[in-house]
C-alpha cells in the first residue's frame, strides 16, 4: 500500500502481481538461500547477504516474467519481451541488490550486537511461561 499510495509504484491493478513477486517469491528465495548457505558453511553473514541480495534479484526476474506475459514482443513473443525486461531490470537492480545485501548485513550485525540482552530475556520469558 505504501508503494501504491505514496510512491505511485504500480497501483491497485498491479497489487496481485506485486504481491506474488515481493511477498511470496522473494521471501521464499531468501529463506531457501539462507537455509542452504547455513547448511553448507554456517557463515551467517554470508547467508544473510546472499539471502537479501538474491531475493531482491529474483523478485525482479519474476516481475520481468510477469511483464513479458502481459506485454509479449511482436517479434519473439514472451521470450524476447522477457529478455528485454530482465536486461533493463538487471542494469538497475544488480547494484541495488548488492547494496541491499550489505545494508541487511549491517542491520543484522546491529541487531546481534545491541538486541542480544532483550532477545535473551524474551526467550527466557517464553520458556518460563
Amino acid at each position: 500500500m505504501f508503494q501504491i499510495l505514496l510512491l505511485a509504484h504500480g497501483g491497485l491493478t498491479t497489487l496481485g502481481a506485486n504481491g506474488v513477486s515481493m511477498a511470496v517469491v522473494g521471501p521464499l528465495v531468501a529463506y531457501g538461500v539462507y537455509q542452504g548457505v547455513m547448511g553448507l558453511s554456517r557463515r551467517q553473514r554470508v547467508a544473510v547477504f546472499l539471502a537479501a541480495a538474491l531475493a531482491d534479484l529474483v523478485t525482479y526476474v519474476v516481475t520481468s516474467l510477469q511483464l513479458a506475459l502481459a506485454f509479449p514482443a511482436v517479434e519473439g513473443g514472451i521470450g524476447a519481451a522477457f529478455a528485454k525486461f530482465a536486461t533493463i531490470f538487471a542494469i538497475t537492480q544488480v547494484p541495488l541488490a548488492v547494496s541491499e545485501g550489505l545494508l541487511t548485513v549491517l542491520v543484522w550485525n546491529w541487531l546481534q550486537t545491541y538486541s542480544r540482552p532483550e532477545l535473551e530475556s524474551l526467550a527466557l520469558l517464553k520458556e518460563g511461561a
